[in-house]
């Protein structure tokens, strides 16, 4: 793959497979068994980069945007029901979310997923909240946060043992109004059309989910 400027990207080709691993919201439940980047996901959709490209996540949203540039990404409109606003520094995220909540009383969670594991068993299941605003990492060079709020939304923490039980916690947004996603991924990993089950996906350890404070019961992990 692979010039200089491809391999100083933030987003490593084999954690790909944590965002792009699509599944149900009937899936959360202890002793599920899930694999990163199967036929239950996305992931066969994930290609080398040739060329910086946005993160895997906003192409359930977005078709046919791979080659977008940064700065068409961060003025392009937002998909049906979110709110969408790119940050390139800690201060101005943490800003812009207590902005969005109106109080200082927020927190954040992300994952943490171990490197070189792609099978997991569900453990737990602990709901953060409804619409979370999401900050992750875009897959550019220049360091910029995709911040945004995606209305019909619950995030989850969910507790996972990998094969050689490692324990992973994982970040999990589920999306409950679908109409406004990919048709041609959602049709790929799991057979169904916009607008009908609620559709999940993790979110991989550079990203965030920022929620008031009353919303979380357990400490933040980021």
């Amino acid at each position: 793959m692979a010039d200089g400027k491809t391999n100083n990207l933030p987003i490593r080709a084999d954690e790909l497979n944590q965002y792009s691993t699509l599944f149900f919201e009937h899936d959360l439940y202890p002793g599920k068994k899930m694999i990163l980047g199967n036929s239950h996901s996305i992931g066969k959709m994930v290609r080398p980069f040739t060329k910086p490209t946005q993160g895997v996540t906003d192409s359930i949203w977005l078709a046919n945007k791979e080659r977008q540039s940064l700065d068409d990404f961060c003025n392009s409109p937002t998909a049906k029901g979110e709110h969408k606003h790119c940050v390139s520094s800690l201060e101005s995220m943490i800003d812009h979310v207590i902005s969005h909540f109106g109080t200082t009383k927020i927190k954040a969670i992300s994952s943490t997923f171990a490197q070189n594991q792609d099978q997991y068993v569900v453990e737990e299941v602990k709901r953060v909240g409804h619409n979370a605003v999401m900050c992750h990492r875009l897959n550019f060079e220049k360091v910029v946060f995709n911040c945004h709020q995606v209305r019909a939304t619950t995030a989850y923490l969910v507790s996972l043992a990998a094969s050689d039980g490692t324990k992973t916690k994982a970040l999990t947004v589920c999306h409950h109004d679908t109409r406004g996603m990919n048709p041609e991924l959602l049709y790929e990993a799991l057979k169904v059309d916009p607008g009908t089950l609620p559709i999940c996906h993790f979110i991989g350890n550079k990203a965030a989910a920022w929620v008031p404070n009353h919303s979380v019961d357990h400490p933040c992990v980021i």
